[in-house]
């Protein structure tokens, strides 16, 4: 999927916050070598490395337009583009962090216990994923979809949630790991805008059917979602739309 990071960096305040937040669970002092494993356009990178100014901080992402943009940020960090399912370390890593990226990939079972071996030992494993995927932000997306014969194939896109129960992660990781610390967390998003929500998705969940669509049905097909979308998120009087959307944190330390 190619990204837009203009689109995707709309919402860059709310979008940055579970970032922090995960990060102030993280309780390593010194790493040596820290990993962003899907830093998308890096403005998260360089919050770690403003964290850990002595560590090896290396970004990586598989979309060659996050990537660039994120080159353009002043700082010492490594930037790779590069599959994030595919991504193996050269050496352990003290921390691999990584921000709203894993849900992309299938098979946490064997994902989470690979990640855990890459550590080194008292190495930790940060992560955080979206789990809204049963809120009408994201099943609006589906009725869209069953709301005509689109030209479009939506084959390839997960139905289900990508993101299992906490107790999931739980039992991937606890057989590799000296501490585990595992929240939800829902944020009562405040936005601003015309169809804020659908350009929050647009930015992320949404991009992936639209980029599926014949090109000349993607306007229409936006346009139906949002009309949805407006009735399950309606617009204060104050002219702003609150978003709840919930998220999972994991903080595990390896034995």
């Amino acid at each position: 999927m190619a990204w837009n990071p203009e689109q995707y960096l709309k919402f860059s305040q709310p979008r940055f916050r579970p970032a922090q937040d995960l990060l102030a669970r993280v309780t390593a002092d010194a790493p040596q070598t820290v990993v962003d494993l899907g830093c998308g356009a890096g403005n998260v990178t360089q919050m770690l490395a403003g964290r850990w100014n002595s560590a090896r901080i290396t970004g990586i992402d598989s979309s060659a337009e996050m990537i660039a943009e994120a080159a353009k940020l002043p700082g010492n960090i490594a930037w790779q583009e590069q599959s994030i399912a595919a991504w193996q370390a050269d050496a352990p890593v003290d921390v691999i962090y990584s921000n709203a990226a894993l849900h992309w990939l299938g098979d946490h079972a064997t994902l989470f216990p690979q990640l855990m071996r890459q550590l080194a030992p008292g190495g930790t494993l940060a992560v955080q994923m979206p789990r809204n995927f049963g809120a009408p932000s994201h099943t609006l997306i589906w009725e869209t979809v069953a709301a005509q014969a689109w030209k479009g194939d939506f084959g390839h896109i997960p139905r289900n949630s990508p993101v299992a129960e906490p107790r999931f992660y739980y039992e991937c990781i606890a057989p590799a790991a000296a501490r585990i610390d595992i929240w939800e967390t829902e944020y009562l998003q405040v936005l601003e805008g015309k169809d804020p929500v659908k350009e929050w998705t647009k930015g992320t969940w949404l991009k992936q059917f639209l980029d599926a669509l014949d090109p000349a049905e993607r306007a229409d097909f936006e346009e139906d979602y949002a009309k949805r979308l407006r009735a399950a998120y309606p617009t204060l009087p104050d002219g702003k739309t609150l978003f709840p959307f919930r998220r999972l944190f994991i903080v595990a330390t390896r034995a």
